[in-house]
């Protein structure tokens, strides 16, 4: 077991991001290209793939009360600060805000579908009478591919981003697997293996958590959940306490709130689907903070070991391998063994496998809060060692596979799925 690669992964697929990251990385790519436009900026052409368009279309911008991807890229042109990558807007002055709604509002961003065969495809050019730029990312939501200054290529790295630190999905591939994960897990030391993004998680996103709960947020899930266990209709109980929970969290990112997350597998929602069922369950039984820790550890490596192959994109929605990755962590949580993990992911893909991607958007918090409700479900099935039987669907005897039939599923059916639903949200806005 490499364990300091193991930590590498976990510190490269966490990160710090503001807001729904499709967004962001339409504003970080118009920020990279501002850098390179001399003079003011007079148009902007945004070219997506469907996946980003998808994604990005109703998600709301944190500060502001805009959605959408021509607010996204306005903002990030107007004041976007580069170095802060998935945080890019989050200073962003009223007058930056204004400035970039009169851009939007007078019909200067153009946004269009770029037909790239990559699932996270991101094209911004800038132009004014003079001068233009142009910056891609691509694969990830802050790979830059390209930058280019009056039509010359110019150098694309971004701060802070070094070629040793990069990690593959083919190296996370060959790397993790649910054993694996489980020995890593239960033989960590804390004061040696660097685990720092771990703690940010349980920090960050139970922070905006706590937002989520005290405000007003688009549909009100976690909300919802509350007022609902007050007028007995909902049991106070480690489940729907998780749900509401987590639920609250995803209310606030989605709805645009100035309060960042630890991303996982380039998701934020994923990130708080990751983190808050576990730390909640925790803290609802009275079970001690090395074992939480772990647990969520071995919850976001999960999510890792099955977004590798199955990409940051799709046409399936993420919660599923989130909560696939938390019905695990809820497994050792409650003292279950390595056995039971494969279980739970049997039990989980089973179970959500189909739920599609439709955009990100306030009803995520819903998708999400069905999605932990049956992760517990599934993990409570997997520690009385109930299992879905191989001869059931996509499942097979060995959990390894069933991620791979997933993923397949996942990977090969998305063209035709995102597609479909692309055309369904671009009509209805028409």
């Amino acid at each position: 077991m490499n364990r300091k690669l193991i930590c590498q992964i976990l510190n490269h697929e966490m990160m710090l991001a503001t807001g729904c990251t499709e967004p962001a990385a339409i504003a970080l790519t118009a920020a990279i290209a501002r850098e390179q436009l001399d003079g003011e900026l007079e148009h902007i052409k945004v070219r997506a793939s469907a996946n980003i368009i998808k994604n990005a279309m109703s998600a709301g911008i944190p500060g502001t009360n805009y959605t959408g991807i021509n607010y996204a890229a306005a903002l990030g042109a107007v004041c976007g600060a580069v170095d802060r990558q998935l945080r890019v807007v989050d200073d962003a002055r009223p007058e930056d805000i204004e400035r970039a709604a009169h851009l939007v509002e007078n019909g200067y961003v153009d946004v269009r579908r770029a037909f790239d065969p990559d699932k996270l495809y991101v094209e911004v050019e800038l132009v004014n009478k003079e001068h233009q730029s142009r910056a891609i990312i691509k694969g990830a939501h802050t790979n830059v591919i390209l930058v280019e200054r009056d039509h010359q290529r110019v150098g694309c790295e971004l701060p802070g981003q070094t070629m040793e630190t990069d990690i593959t999905p083919e190296q996370i591939s060959r790397t993790l697997n649910i054993r694996t994960i489980y020995e890593f897990v239960e033989t960590m030391d804390r004061r040696q293996d660097d685990l720092h993004m771990i703690q940010e998680a349980i920090e960050v996103n139970g922070h905006i958590a706590q937002l989520g709960a005290a405000g007003d947020y688009g549909l009100n899930i976690g909300h919802g959940i509350r007022n609902n266990q007050e007028a007995g209709l909902m049991g106070h109980d480690v489940v729907m306490d998780a749900v509401a929970m987590t639920a609250s969290g995803v209310d606030a990112r989605m709805a645009g709130a100035n309060a960042p997350v630890i991303t996982n597998s380039g998701s934020g929602n994923q990130g708080i689907t990751a983190t808050m069922p576990v730390v909640s369950a925790a803290k609802t039984l009275g079970i001690d903070e090395d074992k939480m820790f772990r647990a969520v550890t071995l919850a976001h490596l999960m999510g890792i070991h099955i977004h590798c192959r199955f990409g940051l994109l799709s046409g399936l929605c993420g919660a599923t391998v989130a909560g696939t990755g938390s019905a695990c962590g809820l497994v050792y949580l409650l003292g279950g063994n390595v056995k039971q993990i494969g279980y739970a992911v049997n039990n989980m893909l089973g179970d959500v496998t189909g739920m599609l991607c439709d955009g990100a958007k306030a009803d995520c918090a819903l998708k999400i809060s069905t999605c932990v409700n049956t992760a517990f479900q599934c993990a409570f099935m997997a520690l009385d060692n109930v299992c879905v039987q191989p001869s059931d669907g996509i499942v097979d005897s060995d959990p390894e596979q069933t991620i791979k039939n997933f993923v397949r599923l996942g990977n090969e059916g998305s063209p035709v799925m995102d597609n479909i639903v692309l055309d369904v949200m671009l009509t209805k806005h028409k």
